[in-house]
């Protein structure tokens, strides 16, 4: 089954938008297989960030994902990722949707709320980062058509 890395910013973390964004992962039906709230060392942003290296937003980024906890998780589902990029919204929330994370809760590229892979290879690599001790597994009997 497909998973992608979710993570909700310090921005998300401070403003208590963490259940709120729980939320609406599970009301679209996808699994929870694993959740840390974590502060990240700058080393970990970097290695984190290191596609965006060259950037000249780089260096803020990192200080901004250090800046106070995020929230870490992983989703599982079908089509987890393209649906969960459709759920978070464009980067600039003032180009997302009405009724995306970001469209409904930020206003600002800088805080932004949440990060969500790109695609199943990201996805990979950001679980392998953000959970080398592994995921839970575990099936909701609540929902079997999801694993059909």
């Amino acid at each position: 089954m497909e998973q992608s890395f979710i993570m909700i910013k310090p921005d998300g973390v401070q403003r208590g938008l963490v259940g709120e964004v729980i939320s609406r992962f599970e009301k679209r039906g996808f699994y929870l297989k694993g959740l840390k709230l974590i502060t990240v060392e700058r080393s970990f942003a970097e290695k984190h960030y290191e596609d965006l290296a060259a950037k000249p937003f780089f260096a803020g980024l990192v200080d901004y994902i250090i800046s106070g906890p995020v929230v870490a998780m992983v989703w599982e589902g079908k089509g987890v990722v393209a649906t969960g990029r459709k759920m978070i919204g464009a980067t600039n929330p003032l180009n997302s949707e009405p009724g995306t994370i970001r469209g409904d809760l930020a206003i600002e590229v800088g805080r932004n709320v949440i990060h969500g892979s790109d695609s199943i290879e990201s996805a990979r690599k950001e679980i392998a980062l953000w959970f080398p001790e592994g995921l839970f597994d575990w099936k909701s009997n609540l929902h079997p058509w999801i694993y059909e």
